[in-house]
């Protein structure tokens, strides 16, 4: 590899260890006590060649860290690519400029097309709102709400999945879901029709959602516990996400290595979030079961890649040995993607899941609150 020939291979669970602490020193940059209770699990960190030495000092490359990224995303099987790994070349035809796509600069999946343009979104937003703003603006946040509990609860009072029901206006495959959105009125909608937890769109692009949205909600005085449905990619976005009022966080296994979910975890718990980590196959299943802290797990039957749904991919997941590693931790698996219908909650349900993440099936309906009891079948607003 040019430049960086001197380079001995690592293995992976080592590169990682290492991009975690460089992970974490970008994020220091701006607040140097914001994460001192996660810099105090790197102690043990030792040895290595110089190159690796200048990256736990907080020195390494940008080169060097989108190898170090490479080669972990490689080892546990994530396919999503952070950022693109070429620039786009210039071209010339006298006094024109152009650009020629490339495998390299080509989003492969719609996924990837919107991590890519999330990186440059968060290092906007994050020059406008640096860390310790964000830090001063939580001071005056109203105490999180327990939405693990609240879904438990639920499940409990109707023997029927707690409801995530999900204020959204549109969706890349689908396109405008609503026109007429009102994301309050939605959401005080829900709340009414028996809705546990609401999750809030936040990406503007290809969701048409906002943080707006999701302040608006809390601020209207929805007592709904609030999931950030955002494309979370560093942890800048978890402090803004609780500056708007959210009382937990999205994390998805296809983007996120493993350490960033366990360290992304704990800053959650620091400032009283869940977590709902999703996944969408074997592989991502056994990841996540092997990340201590997970209480959280959200099953997507959708495939990110292609957008095909499946509610079939569900029960796949939580049959044998995961099913029995899910019940002895006593992990809430949510049901997400493709849930219309009163017999698709039930097979969800019989699979083995406490929860499920309702969004289209209810927001196109003229009253979303009845959606909710067409949904399951009868009311449960009780």
């Amino acid at each position: 590899m040019e430049g960086l020939v001197s380079f001995q291979p690592l293995p992976s669970s080592v590169i990682q260890r290492r991009l975690s602490t460089v992970y974490l020193h970008r994020l220091t940059r701006s607040s140097s006590s914001s994460c001192a209770p996660l810099r105090a699990q790197q102690s043990g960190i030792t040895g290595g060649s110089e190159s690796v030495s200048s990256a736990l000092e907080g020195k390494a490359s940008e080169q060097e860290v989108v190898i170090y990224q490479d080669e972990v995303v490689a080892s546990q099987g994530i396919r999503i690519r952070r950022r693109p790994l070429t620039g786009p070349p210039l071209h010339y035809v006298g006094p024109f400029e152009f650009r020629l796509q490339n495998e390299g600069n080509t989003p492969r999946n719609i996924l990837e097309e919107i991590v890519w343009h999330k990186d440059k979104e968060v290092a906007q937003m994050k020059e406008k709102r640096p860390l310790y703003t964000l830090k001063k603006a939580l001071e005056a946040v109203p105490p999180s709400r327990d939405f693990i509990g609240a879904l438990r609860s639920a499940h409990q009072r109707t023997g029927l999945p707690g409801l995530i029901a999900e204020v959204k206006k549109a969706s890349p495959s689908r396109g405008i879901l609503r026109e007429d959105f009102d994301p309050v009125a939605i959401a005080q909608a829900y709340e009414k029709g028996g809705a546990a937890c609401l999750s809030v769109l936040t990406d503007e692009k290809y969701f048409k959602g906002s943080f707006e949205n999701l302040q608006a909600i809390r601020e209207a005085g929805v007592k709904c516990p609030l999931l950030c449905k955002e494309f979370i990619i560093e942890a800048w976005q978890i402090y803004y996400g609780r500056s708007k009022g959210a009382d937990a966080i999205l994390l998805i296994a296809s983007v996120l290595p493993d350490l960033d979910i366990k360290y992304m975890i704990k800053i959650c718990k620091i400032l009283g979030m869940a977590t709902l980590v999703e996944v969408h196959d074997e592989r991502e299943m056994d990841r996540v079961l092997a990340i201590d802290g997970v209480e959280l797990i959200g099953i997507n039957n959708r495939n990110l890649e292609t957008f095909e749904v499946d509610i079939g991919n569900t029960k796949r997941l939580l049959e044998g040995e995961r099913g029995e590693l899910i019940r002895q931790k006593d992990i809430l698996v949510v049901g997400e993607s493709g849930l219309f219908s009163p017999e698709d909650i039930a097979f969800v349900q019989e699979a083995g899941v406490k929860a499920v993440l309702v969004g289209e099936s209810l927001v196109k309906q003229s009253d979303p609150g009845q959606g909710i009891s067409a949904l399951f079948g009868r009311d449960v607003s009780g």
